[in-house]
């Protein structure tokens, strides 16, 4: 080995090659601090990281409660509806009770447009906490 640690000879040869550094990746990517604190904080589940979670379920459980408050008065009113005013239940819509048409066919279009509100509102809620992770600090 030469006199210098960045150096040593080349035993084929005789000549004096600079010494191979050793890069690895991990040690790299370790090394460097996160540029956005908030991505940091979830990854490392701090308390901050753990109350921008907590916030996303929050608005994930009430936007699921307020639409299951929809579910239950829409559908939930009709037998109500109907054992109030018997009258109402026995009009007939194209030879069908009205009760069995409301509860038997409509219900489901309703269930459906419910569903389809829940997940695009869900993914909403979803995209803003990416935004707020991803925002730069200001």
């Amino acid at each position: 080995m030469a006199a210098d640690d960045q150096t040593e000879p080349d035993t084929a040869t005789g000549v004096t090659v600079p010494r191979r550094t050793r890069v690895v990746l991990g040690e790299a990517a370790a090394r460097r601090r996160p540029a956005d604190r908030a991505r940091a904080d979830l990854a490392e589940q701090t308390p901050v990281g753990e109350a921008l979670v907590k916030g996303l379920v929050r608005a994930q459980l009430a936007l699921a409660l307020r639409l299951a408050l929809v579910v239950v008065t829409g559908l939930g009113a009709l037998p109500m509806l109907f054992a109030v005013a018997p009258g109402v239940a026995g009009v007939k819509v194209f030879g069908v009770y009205l009760p069995w048409l409301l509860l038997g066919v409509l219900s489901f279009p309703f269930l459906i447009g419910v569903g389809w509100a829940y997940v695009r509102w869900a993914e909403r809620n979803e995209q803003d906490f990416i935004a707020l992770i991803r925002r730069p600090e200001q």
